[in-house]
């Protein structure tokens, strides 16, 4: 399965894609392209669909109109089952089991993916976690948990990141960790999609802006190419 869309340095390309949530439309001629090595910021209203594109891009929502491919595959066939293991999605709830201690969720991942354990120590250590790695997931402040979703994506070393609301939670202290992460993921050949109410922390990350407006996406002062 190739890293990209075939011919091209795309992570993500979406071409007049129509989403629909109950059947409702949510996304609607929906044209979006992500190359690898950049990060993309996305805006809008409360309910416009950033949480939705997000899910179409993890490959767990499939268009009902509309191509769309992310890492190579094709949205809505087989081929996205290879690929999303190499896809991290961060939403509103981090995905820790709430009974284990931080160390134990991250040890179990490592061992999930074929990973040294000591290698879910060290990611613990690079988001500030290390003195609460014995701490149960249950116990932890929001942002606790948010690091520690900071530190599964440095474990895993996805192609593709995706952040939603990724700033919210985090004090002052922990915001420049979003842009560290993000960084890393760029460099080692992977891309970023950052969804966020905050126009500012957006524009210090992101290469460039969308905004969606009507179910469409918009560069932030014109309809994106």
């Amino acid at each position: 399965m190739p890293n990209t869309v075939p011919g091209t340095d795309l992570g993500v390309s979406l071409c007049d894609v129509t989403v629909e949530v109950e059947r409702v439309p949510v996304l609607r001629g929906f044209d979006f392209s992500l190359a690898i090595g950049e990060c993309v910021g996305v805006m809008g209203a409360n309910g416009s669909g950033k949480s939705t594109l997000l899910r179409v891009l993890a490959t767990l929502l499939p268009p009902v109109r509309g191509e769309g491919w992310v890492l190579g595959a094709p949205l809505g066939t087989s081929a996205c089952t290879l690929v999303r293991p190499r896809i991290a999605l961060i939403g509103h709830t981090a995905a820790l089991y709430p009974g284990l201690s931080l160390r134990e969720n991250l040890r179990f991942l490592a061992r999930l993916t074929g990973r040294d354990e000591r290698a879910a120590d060290e990611s613990l250590d690079l988001v500030g976690l290390a003195g609460a790695a014995e701490r149960k997931a249950e116990v932890c402040s929001h942002g606790m948990r948010r690091r520690a979703e900071l530190a599964r994506v440095l474990l895993t070393e996805p192609r593709l990141l995706l952040l939603d609301e990724a700033h919210a939670g985090l004090d002052e202290s922990s915001l420049g960790l979003i842009e560290s992460v993000v960084n890393r993921v760029r460099a080692d050949g992977g891309a970023c999609v950052l969804v966020s109410h905050d126009q500012p922390r957006l524009n210090s990350v992101a290469d460039r802006v969308v905004e969606i407006v009507a179910g469409r996406a918009r560069h932030r002062g014109g309809i994106a190419a």
